[in-house]
């Protein structure tokens, strides 16, 4: 049987008072914010956060294998093999075999995946400086030392 109806007014303004309390709920909040600034500085360069992350982990460490890759993304092994398959796909990495390793790949950036990766990092350190323009160098590195404390790094 349903319930008898009440006379329910809906509120004007949803109140987040109670999450408003905890961390977690700004630190989500603050990470939509940047997160869609940050898929909209990417997208000139048909890089999505993940395939971003592993070009410029690729390109700071020449011949990395999967593994290492996978462990630095904090990703699983078979989640990463989509994101280098695009990459190698649009040739901006290679992937050869670890002649000590046969099942293991060396990841190589390509000459093309080294400047698109600097225009990109070019991109989100103004995407940074944008929306981060309010913090000083100090409320910068207190952020940084904080969130890895959080991470356990």
């Amino acid at each position: 049987m349903p319930a008898p109806e009440q006379d329910i007014e809906q509120p004007t303004r949803v109140s987040d008072e109670t999450l408003r309390r905890f961390l977690g709920y700004h630190m989500k909040r603050a990470f939509n914010v940047v997160q869609a600034d940050l898929t909209a500085t990417l997208k000139p360069f048909d890089l999505r956060m993940l395939t971003y992350t592993a070009l410029v982990l690729i390109c700071d460490n020449p011949g990395l294998s999967q593994t290492q890759l996978a462990a630095a993304m904090d990703i699983e092994r078979p989640n990463l093999v989509v994101i280098i398959d695009e990459l190698e796909r649009r040739e901006l990495i290679n992937r050869t075999r670890v002649p000590t390793d046969r099942r293991a790949y060396a990841l190589i950036p390509t000459l093309a995946g080294k400047r698109l990766c600097e225009q990109a990092v070019a991109a989100v350190q103004a995407h940074e400086a944008k929306l981060f323009v309010g913090l000083d160098d100090d409320m910068r590195a207190a952020m940084i030392e904080t969130l890895s404390k959080v991470r356990g790094t």
